[in-house]
This record gives C-alpha cells, sequence and structure tokens, in this order.
C-alpha cells in the first residue's frame, strides 16, 4: 500500500484515521451525530496543523473537539496534546490511570529495564513532552460516549496504561501501539521503547478474542479484509 498523502482517511462513518507523519504516526477522529469531534492522539509536537487540515477537510473546527483520548504516554501520542487541548473544547486528556501521572508530568513512560536498550533509554530525558492536564483517568472495560459507544481496553506492556480502542458501532478496532502495521507489515513495537516487551506480547493477545471488522493502528496503514484473522495469525506465529 502506498504512503497516504490525503488529509484524512475515513475507514467507516464517523470514523476517521489521521494521517500526522504520512502513515507512520496516525491519529483518529470520531465525528458524533451531534458534530462533536473525539480526537485519538495527538502525534508529535508539529501534529497539531496537520490534525486541524484534517478536521477543516470534515468541516470541522478545533472548538468542536470535546474530548481527546491518549492511548499511552509516549511522545510520538502526546507531543501535540498541550496545543491541541489549549486550541479545543477539551479541559484535558482522557487517558489510563497508569499512564496519567505520565502525560501530567510531561515524561515518558519508563523503558523494559530487563533489556540493555530499555535501560539505557530509561537513563535520558529524551522522548518527554510538554506536561498536559488529564480530565479523566481511564480504565480497562470503560465505556466512552463516543459514537454509540467506544470501549478501553487496558493492554499493557509498552507503557503501563497503554490502551487500544474497540468501537463496536463501525466494526473499527484501535490497537493503538500493541502492535505495529508499518509498511503494511505487522510487528511488534520496538522493544526499547516498551516498559515490558514480555507483557506487550502476552496482552496484545485480547485483540484476537473480540470482533471487529478493520484493524486501525497508531503506527501503519488499517487492514480493511479479513481485519480480526489477520491479527490473530499475526499473534500466532509472533509469540512462537
Amino acid at each position: 500500500m502506498t504512503m497516504s498523502k490525503a488529509p484524512v482517511v475515513t475507514l467507516a462513518p464517523g470514523v476517521h484515521r489521521i494521517p500526522t507523519l504520512g502513515d507512520f504516526i496516525n491519529s483518529y477522529a470520531f465525528v458524533d451525530d451531534d458534530g462533536s469531534v473525539t480526537l485519538v492522539d495527538c502525534g508529535l509536537k508539529r501534529a497539531p496543523a496537520k490534525i486541524v487540515r484534517a478536521l477543516s477537510a470534515l468541516g470541522k473546527h478545533p472548538r468542536d473537539v470535546q474530548r481527546i483520548l491518549l492511548t499511552h504516554a509516549h511522545f510520538d501520542h502526546a507531543s501535540g496534546a498541550a496545543q491541541l487541548v489549549s486550541e479545543s473544547a477539551a479541559v484535558g486528556v482522557d487517558v489510563h490511570a497508569d499512564d496519567a501521572g505520565y502525560i501530567e508530568s510531561g515524561t515518558r513512560a519508563p523503558g523494559d529495564v530487563t533489556k540493555s536498550s530499555g535501560r539505557l533509554m530509561s537513563r535520558t530525558p529524551w522522548g518527554d513532552f510538554r506536561p498536559t492536564a488529564v480530565a479523566q483517568r481511564l480504565h480497562d472495560g470503560d465505556e466512552l460516549p463516543v459514537g454509540g459507544g467506544l470501549r478501553v481496553m487496558h493492554t499493557p506492556g509498552h507503557t503501563p496504561g497503554h490502551i487500544s480502542l474497540l468501537h463496536p458501532a463501525s466494526g473499527v478496532l484501535i490497537t493503538g501501539d500493541s502492535i505495529f502495521n508499518m509498511n503494511s507489515r505487522m510487528s511488534w513495537p520496538t522493544k526499547a521503547f516498551c516498559t515490558s516487551f514480555r507483557q506487550n506480547v502476552q496482552t496484545a493477545h485480547a485483540l484476537g478474542e473480540v470482533e471487529y471488522a478493520i484493524a486501525a493502528f497508531t503506527h501503519g496503514p488499517e487492514i480493511r479484509d479479513n481485519a480480526r484473522e489477520a491479527v490473530r495469525s499475526f499473534l500466532r506465529k509472533a509469540s512462537r
């Protein structure tokens, strides 16, 4: 699949992918029946400009954004959050309780201390971002009033509070960084950036146990054809 050049890619009615660095880093927008918008992830520091352009392509303004969700506390998902909160109607971001402290302090979640690369990452401040207010601390199983219901799936390992999001009404699953799909090839996230790579592999199996038609990734393009079976096949093979 070629890299998307469109400002927004529609996955289903009211559900849109926003490429903020080609297909390599994605945010998402849910547009409700009342016209309000929920954003998922805010990309790198320069991503807000692309997110605003995508909103404009959808006929929306940043002030239409009522809620901002973060899948986890890493700079490539949270660096644009403070700016987008200031420009939107959101009072802060919603993030899992186990990552909330990192978002509020502007520090990335720790690396995997069982890996030399993770220990090295833990000793450097590289990857920090602007502190951002937290509006709601999320928990596994929370049903958010977004597009008829958006389910929080706590899939820790990449970070302590990493979440995936299931939208049953549209059949879209957002994996977050539990699984990458860079260059349309599924893979595990980089070990150095995981708090516990082993736990990430374990919890990602929850993504094969729910029902969905489209698998959407924060890194890489979506899978529209036989998405659930493609994810389950990856999980079977990659966990051996």
